[in-house]
C-alpha cells in the first residue's frame, strides 16, 4: 500500500527539479515581420538581434566585397529558383507557385500568420467606431492612434491604400515577386524569366546607377514594419517611391 504514495513523492520531486531556479527558462523573442528579398525569398529572425535584410545581403554578396552587383543578384535568383523548382523541369509551374505562397512565404498572403490574431481585427473596428463617435483631434495622441488603427484595419482586410502581399516586407512594391517574373503571362516562370527579373529589379534598386548596391543604401529604403508592427510614417498623399510591377493577369 505504500508503493502508490512513494511514486507520488518521487513524481513531486521530479516536478520540483524541473522548475528549479538552477534551470532557467529561456524565452526567445522574434520580430513581427520577415524580410522578403527582391526575388521573393523570406528571411526570418531566429533571435531578437537578427537583421534579416543584412542576412539576405551577405548571402547575395558572394565575393564579400561589401557590394551587390547585377551578376550577384542573378546568381541569387538562380539559387532561389532551384529551391522553387521542386520537380527540376526548368520552370515554376502553378503548383510550385502555390507551394511558395502557402508554405515557403505564407506571410505574403493577406490572412497570413503575421497578421493580427483572431479577435484583433474586431477590436480595431470597435476602437475606430468609438473614436468616431467621440471625435478626435487629428494632431493629438488619440488622433494619431485612431489613424494608425484605421491603417492596420485596412491592411488586415487587404483593402484601402495599404501595401499588399510581399510589398509590406520588401524593398520593391511587388505583392507577389515570384509570379511577377512571368514575363509572357503563360503561368509558367522559366529560369531565363527569373534571371531577367533579377536584372530589372537590380536596376530599380540601383537608383544612383552605380552598378552596385551597398547595405547602407538598402537599409535607407523602407522594407518592413517596426518590431511592434507599426509601419514607418509616410505621407498618404505621396505615392510609394518603390517602383514595382503588379501581378500578371490570371494569377
Amino acid at each position: 500500500m505504500r508503493a502508490p504514495g512513494l511514486l507520488l513523492m518521487l513524481a513531486a520531486s521530479v516536478a520540483d527539479a524541473q522548475v528549479s531556479p538552477r534551470t532557467p527558462i529561456v524565452v526567445s523573442g522574434h520580430p513581427w515581420a520577415p524580410f522578403i528579398s527582391p526575388m521573393g525569398e523570406a528571411f526570418r529572425s531566429k533571435t531578437r538581434d537578427d537583421d534579416t535584410l543584412a542576412d539576405w545581403f551577405y548571402k547575395t554578396d558572394l565575393n564579400r566585397d561589401g557590394f551587390i552587383t547585377s551578376d550577384e543578384m542573378v546568381a541569387d535568383a538562380e539559387r532561389f529558383f532551384a529551391t522553387l523548382d521542386t520537380n527540376h523541369d526548368g520552370q515554376i509551374d502553378p503548383d510550385e507557385l502555390a507551394a511558395y505562397e502557402y508554405q515557403i512565404a505564407p506571410e505574403i498572403q493577406v490572412n497570413s500568420k503575421t497578421k493580427p490574431l483572431p479577435g484583433h481585427v474586431a477590436q480595431l473596428a470597435r476602437s475606430i467606431g468609438d473614436d468616431d463617435e467621440l471625435g478626435t483631434d487629428e494632431d493629438s495622441d488619440a488622433g494619431r492612434r485612431h489613424r494608425r488603427n484605421r491603417e492596420d484595419f485596412g491592411a488586415s482586410l487587404g483593402i484601402g491604400g495599404a501595401l499588399q502581399g510581399a510589398a509590406r516586407y520588401s524593398l520593391l512594391n511587388m505583392p507577389e515577386p515570384v509570379a511577377a517574373a512571368d514575363a509572357d503571362f503563360n503561368r509558367a516562370i522559366t529560369l531565363q524569366e527569373f534571371r531577367q527579373a533579377a536584372v530589372a529589379r537590380f536596376q530599380l534598386l540601383d537608383k544612383a546607377r552605380q552598378g552596385r548596391l551597398t547595405l547602407v543604401q538598402l537599409e535607407a529604403m523602407p522594407h518592413a514594419p517596426k518590431e511592434d508592427g507599426a509601419r514607418p510614417k509616410r505621407d498618404e498623399k505621396t505615392p510609394d517611391s518603390r517602383i514595382g510591377n503588379s501581378l500578371p493577369p490570371g494569377w
